[in-house]
């Protein structure tokens, strides 16, 4: 199983999401390889959110993948939703350029 298909597995069982997306964004930062998995975008939708502040909500994600962070995963781009906020925005920000250079 890839580090992406790890990760989309662990949230949908840990958050019931109505919105998952994970982006492999490796291929951005001058320090990956062509097949590295280190850097990945999550945009995840869930009534788990409900009443939690952002930080409470990053805390679940990362303590959800905490395996993941320790075996190689470098850096996560958390955007983290209720459904009522993903039904007023629709979209997550695009990600910036690496600041290291990427392709």
């Amino acid at each position: 199983m890839s580090m992406q298909q790890y990760i989309e597995q662990t949230l949908q069982q840990g958050l019931e999401p109505t919105w998952l997306s994970v982006t492999n964004e490796s291929h951005m930062h001058r320090s990956s390889g062509p097949d590295a998995e280190s850097h990945f975008k999550v945009v995840v939708v869930s009534a788990l959110f409900d009443g939690e502040r952002l930080l409470a909500r990053h805390r679940r994600v990362n303590t959800l993948l905490a395996q993941a962070l320790q075996s190689g995963v470098h850096a996560l781009a958390l955007h983290t939703y209720t459904p009522e906020e993903w039904a007023k925005i629709g979209t997550a920000p695009a990600s910036p350029t690496c600041a290291g250079g990427g392709h």
